[in-house]
Formats: structure tokens, sequence, C-alpha cells
């Protein structure tokens, strides 16, 4: 068998050449630029052509793709590169547009978090015209090829957006099944997409909203199921938002012996376990850098609360653009608590925590 395996020499100069173009491009990335060079391909820069604010707090975004930008598939999500004093912040954010939309652009709906520097940009301070750097779409929140003939749909806040991308394009195939959709906001006036969702269901009788103000009636949870949809074992369901929601579901969907038939779609990450809080050290190789803190602290936080900066996205894990090389030591996934401790692991530094002693080549 021939040894298909570069030489060590090649390797080294390789990894040199990566290294001198990241200085160069510095704070943004070489891939940045390569992006705006071949724009027809997977990636490149969308252009605003519209805004718009459905809620107080939240900015709908029409954005205009590259050329030969792929087809999502309803219910993924793309990650923007937003341009914040220089300095690029990439996001994910859920495409609520139907992959059947025929003009050139997507629609993502994005609701301000207190103290998020990029949602708060999006909704103060973007301009029609700007450009966001755009990768292809990703994800697995998506319905199946086959349509099951029930469909349950449990969201709140902004977890509708990958939903509606779903509602919308079974809309435009004519195939909208028997569907329940659960969604919840603090009010009338929070509910992103209320008065579309409302219409939605007025066009198809085999449509059931129920609307939860929960600043009213409360939170939604599992004791509610019954009454909302009557044999919800029986349907397949997507759910997204909070993460107390999802858990409480996911856990109830796995006590009666159903967990598949379960699909969820987070925004943030689980909360860390108790018990994680013990003191630990990482060093980032690249950047000659040495950082105390604790176990429960994912290593984009410490290397952001340093002063560092490296490149990431979704900070919970899905979109991998955080992805760093583990030197020595041990990091343990925060989601799962699935450890990883091999010299050259390629680990989630925004859902990975220190365990002891780490170098990470960042």
């Amino acid at each position: 068998m021939a040894d298909d395996r570069l030489p060590a020499a090649t390797l080294n100069s390789a990894r040199w050449l990566q290294r001198a173009a990241g200085a160069l491009t510095w704070p943004l990335n070489p891939s940045d630029y390569l992006g705006a060079l071949f724009a027809d391909t997977a990636g490149g820069n969308a252009v605003v052509e519209r805004i718009g604010h459905p809620t107080p707090d939240a900015v709908t975004l029409t954005l205009r793709v590259p050329r030969g930008f792929p087809r999502h598939r309803a219910g993924q999500f793309v990650r923007l590169g937003v341009d914040i004093d220089g300095v690029r912040h990439s996001r994910c954010y859920s495409i609520a547009s139907a992959p059947e939309r025929d003009d050139g652009c997507i629609e993502i709906t994005a609701k301000a978090i207190a103290g998020g520097r990029v949602s708060a940009h999006l909704n103060e301070l973007l301009r029609v015209g700007a450009r966001l750097q755009i990768d292809a779409p990703a994800g697995d929140f998506v319905l199946p090829e086959w349509l099951p003939e029930r469909l349950l749909f449990i969201t709140a806040g902004s977890g509708i957006t990958p939903v509606m991308g779903m509602l919308r394009s079974l809309d435009a195939r004519g195939t909208v099944p028997e569907v329940t959709l659960v969604h919840a906001a603090p009010d009338a006036a929070s509910m992103i997409y209320g008065d579309e969702l409302a219409a939605f269901a007025a066009r198809h009788p085999q449509v059931t909203l129920h609307r939860v103000y929960t600043r009213a009636q409360g939170r939604f949870d599992v004791s509610q199921l019954d009454a909302v949809c009557e044999g919800w074992a029986g349907c397949e369901t997507w759910a997204c938002g909070p993460d107390a929601l999802l858990q409480q579901l996911e856990d109830h969907w796995q006590q009666a012996g159903i967990g598949a038939r379960l699909h969820t779609e987070r925004f943030r990450p689980r909360v860390p376990q108790a018990g994680d809080a013990t003191a630990a050290r990482v060093q980032f190789l690249r950047s000659a850098r040495v950082v105390d803190g604790r176990g429960d602290q994912p290593v984009l936080d410490l290397a952001e609360l340093n002063g560092l900066s490296p490149a990431h996205g979704c900070r919970m894990g899905i979109c991998h653009g955080c992805t760093a090389t583990l030197k020595s030591g041990c990091v343990r996934d925060l989601r799962n608590g699935k450890t990883f401790d091999e010299e050259g692991d390629l680990v989630q530094i925004c859902v990975c925590a220190p365990i002891g002693d780490v170098e990470i080549d960042l």
C-alpha cells in the first residue's frame, strides 16, 4: 500500500505558511479574503436588502446571497460574519425563509440578547446595503424527505425561526399535513411572526395554533401536552427554544420511550453541571498566553476574558467554527461530559472546558 502521508518538512512548511497568512490578515482569517474572491462557491458576502422590526427587540433581515449559494433545507442555519469596530464576529442564525423562495434572498430574524454585541449591532446599527460574510447552510434540524402524517412543533421566543422556514416550505409545496404548533412569548407584542402564524393556521384547517403568553399564563411545560395535542406521543416533534424547555421535553420523551421522535435545536449551550468548578490552567501556544480558570468555563470564554479573539460562530457546538487542536491535557464537553485527552484531538472550544493543565494550539 502506498504511503500518501506528506513528508514532515512539507507539513511544517504548510503550517508555517498558514500561520504567516493568519498573521497578515488578523483579526480576520485568510478564508475571509478567499471568500470574497470566490463568492460563487459555498460562501461569500451577503448584502442586506431589507430591515424590519417584527417586535421591539428583534430584527428581520432580508439578505441577498452570493451567486451560486447552496440551496438550504428548511430548518437549517447560516453563519454570518459581522464586522464591529474592525473585528469580525461570527454568529449562527436560522433561515426563516423557505428554500422555495426564488428571488436570490434568504431571511433571518435575530432577537436582541442582553449584553450581546452582535445581536445589538444587528438590531440597532445595521443598515441596508451592508455586507455580511456568509457561510453555506448547515444543520440537521430539518424535516424528513417523507413527511409524517402528524407534526408537532413546540417553540419559544426566537425558536420559531427554523420552524417558520419549515412552515413556509410546506405551504409553498402545498404539502401541509396535520400540524399542531405551540409557540410561547412573553406577550402578543413580543411574539415573532405572530400575525403570519395566525394567517397560516386560518388558511389551513388541519393546523392548530396554540399561542402561549408567558407573562399572563406562565411557561409552557409537559403537563399541558395532552391539552394542546391529543395523542402527542404519536407525532413526530420538533422543538426549539430555551434550554430549560428543551431539557424538560427531552426527559419527558425519553421517559415515554419515544426519544427518537423528538428533534431539538438549541440557540445556547446547556448549563454546565455543578461540581465542574475545579481549578484549571490553559496555555494558548500560538498566543504565548497562560490563563487560569475553572473547569466549568469553556476554553473560548477563558480566551476572550483574557484578550484573545479565537474564531468561533454559534457558541454552542453546532457550527464547528471554533475547532482547535489539543496539544496536551484533557478537556470536557460540557454538553455531555465526553472527554478528549489525545494530542491532536480536534475540540470545540465553545463547549469544551479544561480539566487541570491544558495546552491548546491557539
